[in-house]
């Protein structure tokens, strides 16, 4: 279960929903974080399997964690 499909399965109240947005907000953001790290440490084999080259998990790497 998604934590989109979380925030629609009940009402909450307003403080509540802008508290759960945030939180969800941060996940998002260090799940971006892991994964660029996690990306940086493959090798160039690796990089083909998934279809990137090293420039390109560089540029994605480099990206702030905010950045989609």
């Amino acid at each position: 279960m998604t934590y989109q499909a979380l925030s629609t399965q009940s009402t909450l109240p307003p403080l509540a929903s802008v508290a759960f947005a945030l939180a969800v907000t941060v996940l998002k953001w260090e799940q971006r974080k892991a994964t660029r790290r996690a990306l940086a440490r493959l090798d160039e084999h690796l990089l083909a399997d998934i279809g990137l080259n090293a420039t390109a998990a560089e540029t994605e790497g480099k990206k702030p964690f905010w950045q989609d």
